[in-house]
């Protein structure tokens, strides 16, 4: 195991984080893996993983805003992004934090390991189903991507649309429950959300949550 890469794998799809595990065990030192934003977080300090394998759509906080918090505390560690999602302004916004690679899920697990050879490298890699001709946009679609949210709406917006109530998410912030009602319903204002259909549909398109096809994570769930 001396001299191999050290990995974390962050995604909340159990059934396909141990095919990750398994895959990446052959070549590199899989540390833990964690199911959520929050977690990654909190456990990626305590670990010093080389590499973060990281689904972007996890729940209490998505991968893309955990990862930049992670980068605060360990600025050399790899960001590799998994994601069912091959939105392109997403994967300009995960390219505005350095040496990350961006990967879909539907990707076969060679493209995985290549992703992962070019970040520890320095590079970045994004798989060719999502290169653009020129990257030099890549600035206005990030900026597309955040669509002026404070990180502090982005978490509430999120957690609003996995349907968790405002006591759970006052706890989980630190917040008052009066304190993310008033966040919510300026966020619902501010872009001109109707109903809590309309807030999750635009967490979507946000991308902090994804529509996940995979019958066996909704089972997880349910």
């Amino acid at each position: 195991m001396e001299g191999r890469a050290k990995i974390l794998i962050a995604d909340d799809h159990g059934v396909f984080a141990d095919g990750v595990r398994l895959l990446l065990e052959k070549r590199y030192s899989v540390l833990a893996t964690v199911a959520d934003g929050r977690e990654l977080v909190d456990q990626a300090p305590r670990l010093k993983p080389d590499v973060i394998v990281v689904d972007i759509g996890m729940p209490l906080l998505n991968g893309l805003d955990a990862a930049e918090r992670v980068r605060q505390k360990l600025p050399t560690v790899k960001l590799v992004f998994l994601t069912m999602q091959d939105n392109r302004n997403l994967a300009a916004a995960a390219l505005q934090l350095g040496s990350v690679a961006f990967v879909l899920k539907q990707s076969a697990g060679s493209e995985l390991l290549t992703a992962i050879d070019e970040v520890l490298r320095g590079n970045c890699y994004v798989t060719p189903r999502l290169r653009p001709e020129n990257w030099a946009v890549q600035r206005t679609r990030a900026r597309q991507y955040s669509r002026d949210l404070t990180p502090r709406q982005r978490e509430i917006v999120q957690m609003c649309a996995e349907g968790r109530s405002q006591k759970e998410i006052a706890g989980h912030l630190n917040l008052s429950e009066k304190t993310v009602q008033f966040h919510k319903h300026h966020i619902m204002e501010t872009f001109n959300l109707k109903s809590n259909a309309d807030l999750v549909l635009f967490a979507v398109k946000e991308g902090l949550i994804s529509v996940d096809p995979n019958p066996l994570r909704q089972s997880q769930s349910s």
